[in-house]
């Protein structure tokens, strides 16, 4: 079973850097908000990975960025339509959210790793406004690997990768894998270990 792969450390590092610059020019003047609409920037990862890429976000915003930015993370487990007929070993991992700011006037950016059929995110937006109303909500994910089943689209992408359905993005990273990379391969290869989540 072969897989190939498309981006490597240095790779994820300049996507990352790119759209946290990329994040910086479509929200100029949104610094840490003072309750104008529209006038706070929010950065919200949604677990696992997303919540990862979304703190490695937050650190190169810190940087850009002459405001504070808040950063949370989102647990979608029960969130999510496509539960129903799960196996039991292929259950979701629940974590508590994070979001220990006010929602109500800033843009959120939620991140995620891999944008598949659209249903991750839709969870995401549903999590969050349990929380509160954000004035606006936009998407950066990692990876685009389209097939999408909901009318749902990437703000921010790091690279478009067309693949097959019988085909499965893995997402690793550093602090949960031991390695930085993206590849491409088999669905069967999804019990290996390192394997990222690719089902959003």
């Amino acid at each position: 079973m072969s897989e190939r792969v498309v981006l490597d450390r240095d790779d994820l590092r300049r996507t990352l850097v790119r759209i946290a610059h990329e994040i910086i020019e479509k929200n100029a003047g949104a610094g840490d908000g003072d309750g104008d609409s529209g006038s706070g920037l929010a950065i919200v990862g949604i677990h696992t990975r997303g919540a990862v890429l979304a703190r490695r976000l937050h650190e190169h915003l810190d940087q850009l960025s002459p405001g504070t930015v808040p950063l949370g993370d989102l647990d979608i487990s029960f969130y999510r339509d496509d539960l129903p007929g799960r196996e039991p070993a292929d259950a979701p991992v629940v974590h508590s959210s994070h979001l220990d700011f006010e929602l109500e006037g800033r843009t959120v950016v939620l991140v995620d790793d891999v944008l598949f059929t659209g249903r991750t995110v839709r969870a995401a937006i549903d999590a969050l406004f349990d929380y509160g109303r954000p004035h606006r909500v936009q998407l950066a994910v990692l990876a685009d690997r389209g097939h999408r089943e909901l009318p749902i689209r990437p703000d921010y992408t790091g690279k478009n990768l067309p693949t097959a359905r019988d085909e499965r993005v893995y997402v690793r990273l550093d602090e949960i894998d031991g390695v930085d990379e993206v590849a491409i391969g088999e669905v069967a290869l999804a019990a290996a270990p390192g394997g990222g989540e690719g089902s959003g």
